[in-house]
């Protein structure tokens, strides 16, 4: 599994690695400020917070990948990763 992405990305074993770790540590900071947000808003977590959870991290992730991605050295990957996802939605031309 993990060969096959590395062909996909083109990358090297460390660096699929540092994207991984990316990814697991982005999504986590995006599901926190996101809650962190919601909970300013909501006192409990009842419809409303669920509903709106979903778009909330669905805007905040990119930002947090980018962010974390800076650390790990891996920006340049996500900025294009990022990119692909935006042509595939039709966001970017």
């Amino acid at each position: 599994m993990f060969e096959k992405l590395k062909n996909k990305w083109g990358v090297t074993g460390t660096q699929l690695t540092l994207i991984l770790v990316t990814f697991a540590i982005g999504g986590s900071l995006c599901a926190k400020a996101g809650g962190f947000l919601l909970g300013l808003i909501f006192s409990e977590k009842g419809l409303g917070y669920w509903i709106l959870y979903i778009p909330i991290l669905t805007i905040l992730w990119p930002s947090c990948v980018i962010f974390i991605s800076i650390f790990t050295g891996q920006y340049r990957f996500f900025i294009s990763y990022l990119q692909k996802i935006g042509k595939k939605m039709r966001l970017i031309k």
